[in-house]
């Protein structure tokens, strides 16, 4: 009777003990579950935050980079211009002196 009563109790401890071990892994399965959503909602937000910053470094590299060629066409266009006005007066001045030579010319052939 004594041994018969170890063994329902040693029966019972076994019980109690694969109780106590599916508790505590779905209690894990759980804890697991709720942190692998924290974790999802946390990447989420860390891609939104991302792309919203990757969007505005994108229009302001866009304004930079208009400014810039704005900047560049004007610079450009005065080079143009003072470079048209020298050639302007190069070609004034080498006029002049064409047709000074050319009448000195003409004068020490008469």
């Amino acid at each position: 009777m004594i041994a018969a009563a170890l063994l329902a109790l040693t029966a019972f401890s076994y019980g109690q003990a694969g109780t106590d071990v599916k508790n505590a892994a779905d209690d894990t399965g759980k804890a697991t579950k709720k942190a692998a959503v924290t974790t999802g909602h946390a990447t989420k937000k860390a891609a939104v935050k991302t792309g919203d910053a990757t969007d505005t470094a994108a229009k302001k590299t866009g304004k930079a980079t208009e400014k810039a060629a704005d900047k560049t066409g004007a610079a450009t266009k005065t080079a143009v211009k003072d470079t048209g006005k020298g050639v302007a007066k190069g070609t004034k001045a080498t006029g002049h002196e064409v047709k000074k030579g050319a009448e000195k010319t003409e004068d020490v052939v008469k």
